[in-house]
């Protein structure tokens, strides 16, 4: 396949990597301007977690265009929750009928997150995997799995595509039923985290924080009326960061799932992107429903 990525950010440098290990063609749009300021390549430093765990280490080259055309077989968009909005205004006159992968972060009902482009050309999915680029240099990695939506009546062929784009490059498909629900929590639990990002500064401090997923937890208990106002039902692990105490929350986090040296936690502590805007996004909608959320509020404040 032709494959093309909007923007050459964390998540599109890496699975384009993936894809081109795998036969495809990948390239690049980015901004006006950041072609020169990009360069021809970019050094990554990632984990490969797709068939037991290998350290990708290499200059890779990479092809750029500031400019669109609709002669590729598939686009994928991986961008800023704020960006969305402004990518699919772009695509929706270029694009044409090549399928769209929408493949970040949601808070919007799925319909409006990606007009004017047409719903049925476009299918929702979500990556496993982070980390961060500074000066040119890539560091994170992805795990094998990754989440996409069961096809909705008219998007068949294009989920059959992104299937067997991803299943060509060795990557396992986790279907989710309802992903505008699944989107939403996941955004609500960024939130969550994020408050505790603008607390301590940064992600690798809220790694190395003492109380940050104790407070995780506490945060997201908070965030859970708002999920339910605008009429998402909590999912799985939005309800266990509800729970489970804090202070047993806390040891699962760091004990468990962000354990030293495992690949969560160093996604996580790659991350240097700026945090604030999920938090910011369910503060706004818990004010219209008349949710109060004191502590987001007050972390949010703090940093303004």
């Amino acid at each position: 396949m032709r494959i093309l990525f909007f923007g050459r950010g964390v998540i599109s440098t890496q699975y384009a990597w993936a894809f081109e290990q795998a036969g495809h063609t990948v390239e690049f749009y980015v901004r006006k301007g950041r072609k020169e300021t990009f360069g021809s390549n970019i050094e990554l430093e990632m984990w490969d977690a797709r068939r037991g765990k290998k350290f990708i280490k290499e200059t890779w080259n990479v092809k750029l265009h500031e400019e669109l055309s609709p002669n590729y077989d598939l686009i994928i968009v991986s961008v800023n929750t704020e960006q969305l909005p402004g990518a699919a205004q772009i695509l929706s006159t270029v694009a044409g009928t090549t399928p769209v992968l929408i493949f970040n972060n949601v808070w919007q009902d799925l319909k409006s997150s990606i007009s004017p482009l047409p719903v049925n050309n476009v299918v929702f999915g979500f990556p496993a995997g982070g980390g961060g680029i500074a000066d040119n240099r890539l560091r994170g990695g992805f795990l094998k799995m990754i989440f996409l939506e069961k096809p909705r009546a008219g998007t068949e062929h294009i989920n059959n595509k992104v299937k067997e784009c991803f299943e060509s490059a060795h990557f396992k498909i986790s279907w989710v039923t309802d992903m505008e629900n699944w989107l939403w929590n996941h955004f609500a639990m960024n939130a969550a985290m994020e408050t505790e990002v603008l607390r301590c500064g940064s992600f690798p401090a809220l790694m190395n924080d003492r109380d940050s997923f104790v407070n995780v937890g506490k945060n997201m208990r908070e965030i859970i009326p708002v999920l339910k106002a605008r009429g998402a039902k909590p999912g799985a692990i939005s309800l266990l960061l509800t729970k489970i105490p804090p202070v047993l929350l806390g040891i699962l986090f760091k004990k468990v799932i962000y354990a030293t040296g495992s690949l969560p936690r160093l996604f996580v502590e790659y991350n240097n992107s700026k945090a604030g805007f999920a938090v910011l996004e369910v503060v706004r909608e818990a004010q219209k429903a008349g949710i109060p959320l004191p502590r987001l509020t007050v972390a949010f404040e703090n940093t303004e």
